[in-house]
């Protein structure tokens, strides 16, 4: 695969600050609007984040996000914290220089369902929080199921990450059944059809928070 001239740019001046600290860049999340890089350094200071920040302007012009810094052994050492971004990590990038750092790593399913159980009851409080904010009037809900819908969607695409879920697997098709008139393809929802669709969406959502913490590996 070609490196994109922006990720080269990103390289050189990278080289520039780090020097031989830059054990490696890696470029990940080829489907977003930005093109994301992981860079990965022998050490990090103060000085170090004030010579990228210098950058962050023009990067941001070339179509960068701006780069995502760690330490040697940070990216290991936060698999268990960051389980869901790290492994959309791991699951598709591609080195653009130096070593590949990142061989061999794997996040662990358990690692995983305790992230999802988090997003999974984060939305169920939102949606339970946003209705009442909204005074239960139909169109404020209207706005709250159309407004969770990237969450909704970010959310469904973790746990496909979990290994041997049938249980889970026949809730997820229930929720992805709502997902679309939840404004994920549409993103617009009447009144009338809010005033149907949350109920049945906030249950969806509760079976899958009790799906999710009953799952096991085994």
């Amino acid at each position: 695969m070609a490196i994109a001239p922006a990720l080269s740019t990103l390289d050189a001046d990278l080289r520039r600050i780090f020097g031989d600290r830059l054990q490696a860049l890696i470029a990940y999340a080829p489907q977003a609007a930005r093109t994301h890089a992981l860079a990965v350094v022998d050490r990090l200071g103060a000085d170090d984040l004030r010579d990228c920040a210098a950058n962050a302007t023009r990067w941001h012009a070339a179509g960068l996000a701006v780069p995502l810094l760690l330490e040697a052994d940070e990216f290991a050492r936060s698999l268990d914290a960051f389980p869901l971004e790290f492994g959309a990590i791991l699951a598709d990038y591609q080195v653009v220089s130096g070593r590949d750092v990142l061989a061999g790593l794997r996040v662990e399913s358990d690692d995983i369902r305790r992230a999802c159980e988090v997003q999974c009851r984060s939305h169920l409080l939102h949606l339970r929080e946003g209705y009442l904010e909204g005074a239960g009037h139909d169109r404020a809900t209207a706005q709250l199921i159309v407004a969770s819908a990237p969450s909704l969607a970010t959310l469904l695409a973790a746990l496909r990450h979990l290994p041997n879920a049938p249980t889970i697997d026949a809730t997820l098709a229930r929720v992805e059944a709502l997902a679309p008139r939840a404004g994920r393809d549409t993103g617009t929802l009447s009144a009338d059809e809010a005033r149907t669709l949350f109920p049945r969406y906030l249950e969806a959502v509760d079976h899958l928070v009790s799906a999710v913490d009953s799952w096991s590996a085994q």
